[in-house]
C-alpha cells in the first residue's frame, strides 16, 4: 500500500514539474464578458452552497431539540384551516 502511494505521488509530482519546466505561454486574449460569467458562476456557488447549509442546519437544529426534548411549536397559535365565505342576498333577486 505505501509502495502503490509512494510511487502514484512520485508519478504526479514528476508530471506537474514536467509541466512548468516545459510549459508553453499563452498570449491569449480575455473577453469582458468572462468576467461578468466567472462573477455570475461564484454567486451562484455561493448562494447554493448558502442553500445546502441553511438545510443541513434545520435539520441538525430540528434532531438536537428532538434529543433535548425541546418543543418548537410551544408557544406557537395554530389557526383552523376553516374557510368562511359571506353572502348577502338581495330582496330583488327574483324580480325582472
Amino acid at each position: 500500500m505505501k509502495k502503490q502511494l509512494f510511487k502514484l505521488t512520485s508519478t504526479i509530482a514528476l508530471s506537474l514539474t514536467c509541466m512548468l519546466v516545459w510549459g508553453q505561454t499563452a498570449e491569449a486574449y480575455i473577453d469582458p464578458s468572462v468576467a461578468t460569467y466567472v462573477i455570475q458562476a461564484v454567486a451562484g456557488i455561493i448562494i447554493a452552497a448558502g442553500a445546502i447549509v441553511g438545510i443541513y442546519w434545520r435539520k441538525a437544529k430540528k434532531k438536537i431539540n428532538k434529543t433535548l426534548g425541546v418543543d418548537e411549536n410551544k408557544n406557537k397559535e395554530i389557526e383552523s384551516d376553516d374557510i368562511i365565505v359571506k353572502t348577502e342576498k338581495t330582496e330583488d333577486s327574483g324580480k325582472a
